[in-house]
């Protein structure tokens, strides 16, 4: 049985799509305003979107030839592309990313079923192939909403099964973190039972352990919202926050500083 990663290809094609539409629509003067990462223009998010593809596709490429290769032959020449890719004209950042998605599609179509099991390198530590493709939809989705155009994409309009999977990934990565308290986070887009319980799904233990009882903080809110706190996308503005068993009466100060994901 091919272990390739079938439904994820299609689910990376529709929000390389909706990226593309929203760099269709951007005007050129958009590309030097700040995007939502410190330091960072429009034109750097997407030169840096544009360049992933290429380092994903390099590891797709090891994989398949059997001659492992890193994303990038540095982390200096990966920043040098950046900031030298992030001074495009708005229409060579359009055309740069679709070529470089147009490489990492290719590179997936060629990949024999034996090399998506192959583990590919990276500086945080080795990987199967077959996590490649969610890999590039995770750099699609967050970057697309890095670009700070709230109109054309924030974080209530990520898809729902994105927002689901990223926030038990994102969670289990915060588990057992250094001075986070424990923490419960409550996705309120999964209804109560009859007994006003929340669904299972929508509860995610993190930080600090918890053998038994109350948390120290739980935190309330659309699984969008909620992932948007957790990865520095939100100040967590609009949350519902308990502390122990009693409402936060200023939610937003009562929340947690984060440590970096990375």
């Amino acid at each position: 049985m091919s272990i390739a990663p079938t439904t994820d290809i299609p689910v990376l094609a529709a929000a390389t799509s909706r990226l593309l539409a929203t760099v269709d629509a951007m005007r050129e003067e958009q590309l030097a305003e700040p995007s939502l990462l410190p330091g960072w223009t429009r034109g750097h998010v997407l030169a840096h979107l544009a360049r992933n593809a290429d380092g994903l596709t390099n590891l797709l490429t090891g994989a398949r030839t059997g001659v492992p290769t890193p994303m990038y032959p540095s982390l200096e020449a990966r920043e040098h592309d950046i900031q030298a890719g992030a001074k495009r004209t708005l229409a060579e950042h359009a055309a740069d990313l679709r070529a470089s998605a147009a490489r990492f599609d290719a590179a997936a179509a060629a990949m024999p079923d034996a090399a998506w099991a192959v583990d590919v390198p990276h500086r945080l530590g080795s990987f199967p192939a077959h996590e490649v493709v969610a890999r590039r939809i995770e750099e699609v989705e967050y970057h697309h909403v890095d670009l700070g155009l709230q109109d054309a994409c924030a974080p209530g309009d990520w898809p729902e099964a994105f927002v689901r999977q990223q926030l038990a990934r994102v969670s289990a990565r915060f588990a057992g973190r250094e001075g986070l308290p424990s923490l419960c986070l409550v996705d309120t887009d999964f209804p109560a039972d009859e007994e006003n319980e929340p669904d299972p799904r929508s509860v995610h233990d993190t930080g600090a352990p918890r053998p038994s009882g109350t948390p120290d903080v739980t935190v309330i809110g659309p699984g969008s919202a909620l992932l948007a706190w957790l990865t520095g996308r939100s100040d967590g503005g609009g949350l519902d926050v308990l502390i122990g068993r009693a409402q936060a009466q200023d939610p937003k100060a009562a929340l947690p500083a984060l440590p970096p994901l990375g």
